[in-house]
């Protein structure tokens, strides 16, 4: 009953998965206890200390239990004291135990520095992505800026559009007026003709006074022509304004109060231009002389403001191009700052990986190192053993030497046989008892013989575990190796990430850096194609 108890123990605790610590101290357990303990240790995979001390285990369950050690990995501690359990294998499972607890650490200093390495990781991509997203919240809102300025364009543009149309109007006026002084006119030549064909008689007298009047409308018509034409290069000059002004709306979108209070100014010529336009148009009817003058006056005032809006221009276009350039140095030096913050992560990384390695070359070294001692002690124990076993084959030999002697005494004796039967018998009972007592001595020496054979075959077990036990810690190391280099393919990947965003940024510097000096230069051209298009340089180009 107590053994099939036991044996339902030993399978609850190969299903267990939480027990850490068992104590089976002084619970009689023999060798056959200790195989299906084996067994269950074998499928646990959570026990990690466990006293089986002042049992009966003996030989064969601690041969169990060392085997079973071979597929346990998470035992750190076994306690087989006073079993009778031979002190070779006493030996083999301490020195299991000291590698699964070494196991146990250089696992335990791999899962650290592997969770070290991945907070880092972690807390510089926190970083790079909270440089992305100031940097994608500066160019939000220098979108948001441009929007608002492009919205202040068109409401411009749109006022400017409602001036141009109040100009046209006033165009169509004049034409208007243009066209009654025209039939007027033609009026008055056939009322000329009439009085010519009603008054033939008084055409000698009146012939001065009709060419007077001829002369004089034809420099009517003269004046009104040129009067015109003045208009219309104004208008066409007004027209030439307003495109600049569009031009330059849309050219200088990102510009502050000083642009606006420019453009209202212009606003205000444009104003006093067509107040003017108006003004000569009325006083064109009544006097053409007046207006002559007041358009000298215009044109002198005119020039002036000329000067004026272009020496404005200009130093506009100067400080545009000032802050313009303190903000490429800007970005440069922001550029510079992310270089260097790139050089040093990899610095960085170059330096957490050959910590990485160096690391990895001293468990190695030390692994080996430990393995060789461990060779070493076990090629020691199996000399030792052989001089045992040459020892006990000379003790064989001699007694086999003994034997052939005792035969060839008693070969001697038995050609006495007339006188010494009675001696023969006494002597080969004597023989025989002997060659019970050798036989006995043979049987206990091949015992021992077979009993080192088998400590022999436990240690070549053990030596065959410890190959594994190797093989298996330079797996770990390989997949750790490995891991550690999949992690420095991870970050150099997100370093090419940003370095394409940064070229990215680059390029997008060197486009606005082009389009502010294609906005520069056409600001220039337009500047002196409305210096040398306008009837202001016209008129001093004349002078």
């Amino acid at each position: 009953m107590w053994e099939e108890g036991f044996s339902f123990f030993c399978q609850g605790l190969g299903a267990n998965n939480f027990l850490q610590r068992l104590d089976l101290r002084n619970n009689q357990i023999n060798h056959q206890g200790a195989g299906e303990l084996a067994v269950a240790l074998k499928q646990n995979a959570s026990l990690q200390e466990l006293d089986l001390r002042w049992n009966n285990i003996g030989l064969l369950g601690g041969r169990a239990l060392l085997n079973c050690l071979h597929s346990n990995k998470t035992l750190k501690r076994l306690e087989l004291a006073g079993n009778n359990v031979p002190s070779d294998i006493l030996k083999a499972v301490e020195q299991a135990m000291d590698h699964n607890q070494d196991r146990q650490t250089i696992l335990s200093e791999t899962q650290n520095r592997t969770y070290i390495l991945s907070k880092e990781v972690l807390s510089l991509k926190d970083e790079k992505t909270k440089q992305f997203l100031d940097l994608m919240d500066t160019i939000d809102k220098q979108r948001e800026e441009i929007a608002r300025s492009g919205r202040m364009s068109a409401v411009q543009i749109s006022q400017l559009q409602e001036a141009l149309d109040e100009q046209h109007s006033i165009m169509n006026s004049l034409k208007a007026k243009l066209q009654m002084t025209e039939a007027a006119l033609a009026l008055s030549e056939q009322k000329v003709h009439n009085l010519g064909e009603l008054l033939n008689a008084t055409k000698q007298e009146q012939t001065s006074m009709a060419e007077r009047h001829f002369t004089e409308l034809q420099q009517q018509k003269q004046e009104g022509a040129d009067r015109e034409g003045k208009l219309l290069r104004d208008l066409s000059a007004a027209s030439e304004k307003n495109l600049l002004l569009r031009n330059q709306v849309d050219e200088l979108e990102k510009k502050c109060k000083v642009q606006q209070d420019q453009l209202f100014q212009v606003k205000q010529d444009l104003t006093n231009t067509t107040a003017e336009l108006k003004l000569r148009a009325v006083q064109a009817e009544e006097r053409l002389e007046m207006e002559k003058r007041r358009f000298k006056q215009s044109l002198e005032d005119m020039e002036s403001l000329r000067v004026k809006e272009v020496d404005h221009m200009t130093q506009h276009i100067e400080a545009s191009e000032r802050s313009m350039q303190d903000r490429i140095q800007r970005l440069e030096a922001i550029r510079i700052a992310l270089e260097e913050e790139l050089s040093q992560v990899k610095a960085a990384a170059l330096t957490e990986r050959g910590q990485a390695e160096e690391e990895l070359i001293k468990v190695r070294n030390q692994a080996r190192l430990e393995e060789q001692q461990r060779l070493e002690h076990l090629e020691e124990k199996l000399r030792l053993m052989t001089e045992s076993r040459d020892e006990a084959q000379n003790c064989c030999l001699k007694q086999k030497q003994m034997v052939a002697e005792a035969q060839a005494k008693a070969n001697q004796l038995s050609l006495h046989a007339d006188g010494l039967r009675r001696r023969l018998e006494e002597l080969q009972q004597d023989l025989n008892s002997k060659e019970e007592e050798k036989v006995t001595e043979v049987n206990k020496v091949k015992v021992e013989l077979q009993e080192q054979i088998g400590h022999l075959q436990a240690e070549r077990t053990a030596q065959d575990g410890l190959r594994e036990k190797i093989a298996a810690l330079e797996r770990q190391l390989k997949a750790l190796s490995s891991n550690h280099r999949e992690a420095l393919l991870d970050k150099e990947g997100e370093i090419s990430m940003l370095l394409e965003k940064l070229r990215m940024k680059e390029a997008d510097i060197s486009r606005m850096r082009e389009e502010e000096a294609q906005r520069a230069s056409f600001l220039q051209n337009a500047i002196m194609a409305y210096v040398q298009g306008s009837p202001l340089g016209t008129h001093s180009s004349r002078k």
